[in-house]
C-alpha cells in the first residue's frame, strides 16, 4: 500500500469512534478544488504493471502497523482515505490486517470502482463507508478533470445504499460548479440516502488547480440554503 499520510487521532471522521486516519496515495481524479494534491498523483507503475515498482510511499507499512498495534485498546477504527483508495490492488489484504488488528474500518471513496467496493463488502472488510458526490451527473467531468463512468457512480451509490453498512454521502460545495439546481440534480441521485453532508470549499489553501486558490466560497448562510434543499432528498442532511 502507498501512504502518504497519518493523522494518528481524529474525534469526528468515524462517527461515535475514536480513529485513526490513513491517507493512500494516488487518485484517478483531478477535482479542481481537492486540497490534497500531494495525495492525488499515483506511483508511476502502481497498476499499470509496467516497468519497475517504486515505492512512493511516506510511510511503510510497518511502520503504521507497529503504530496501531500499540494503540490497541486507545483507539477504536481506523479510516482509509485517500487519495482514492480502491486504486490499490492490495486495498483487501490491507484492510484485512487492520481487521485482524481488532479495528473497525471506514472507507472514504469516490465510487468509481463498485467491484471492489462489492468485494470489500462481501468479504466483511469495511464497517462505515462514505462516498464523495461530486456534483450532478452531467456535470461530473467537469469537476473531476477526468473522463467518468456514470454509471459506476451510479453503481457505487446503489451497493453503498442497500449495503446493511451504515454509510454517508458527502459533498464539497462551491459556486463555480454548485447551484441549487444542481443540489436537486444531486439530491435526486442519492434519494432517500441516510446521511448526506455538504461542506464548505476552502479556498486559502494549495489546490490541484492554483487557478481555483482564493475563488468565492459560499456564504454560511447560503450553505444553510443549500442544505435545507439537500433535506427535502434524503433522511438527513448536515453542513460539515
Amino acid at each position: 500500500m502507498l501512504i502518504g499520510g497519518l493523522q494518528k487521532l481524529s474525534l469526528i471522521d468515524y462517527p461515535d469512534q475514536v480513529a485513526t486516519i490513513v491517507f493512500t496515495q494516488g487518485c484517478n481524479f483531478r477535482c479542481h478544488f481537492c486540497y490534497n494534491p500531494q495525495l492525488v498523483v499515483p506511483a508511476p507503475s502502481q497498476h499499470t504493471g509496467a516497468g519497475p515498482q517504486k515505492d512512493y510511499s511516506l510511510m511503510s507499512e510497518d511502520s503504521l502497523f507497529g503504530f496501531l498495534e500499540k494503540r490497541k485498546g486507545k483507539l477504536d477504527a481506523v479510516v482509509v482515505t485517500g487519495g482514492e483508495p480502491t486504486m490499490h490492488q492490495d486495498l483487501p489484504e490491507f484492510l484485512q490486517k487492520i481487521k485482524d488488528l481488532g479495528y473497525l474500518v471506514k472507507l472514504d471513496t469516490n465510487g468509481t470502482n463498485p467491484e471492489i467496493i462489492q468485494n470489500l463488502i462481501k468479504q466483511k472488510l469495511v464497517d462505515y463507508i462514505a462516498m464523495d458526490i461530486k456534483g450532478s451527473l452531467d456535470k461530473y467531468e467537469k469537476i473531476t478533470g477526468v473522463k467518468v463512468s456514470l454509471e459506476n457512480i451510479k453503481k457505487s451509490i446503489i451497493m453503498i445504499k442497500t449495503s446493511g453498512l451504515p454509510y454517508e454521502f458527502r459533498s464539497t460545495i462551491m459556486p463555480e460548479f454548485h447551484t441549487q439546481a444542481d443540489i436537486k440534480k444531486m439530491g435526486e441521485l442519492i434519494k432517500n440516502a441516510d446521511k448526506w453532508f455538504l461542506q464548505k470549499f476552502k479556498s486559502n489553501i494549495d489546490l490541484i488547480d492554483g487557478e481555483f486558490k482564493n475563488k468565492k466560497s459560499y456564504t454560511d448562510v447560503e450553505m444553510k440554503e443549500l442544505c435545507e434543499i439537500g433535506k427535502q432528498y434524503v433522511k438527513f442532511c448536515d453542513i460539515r
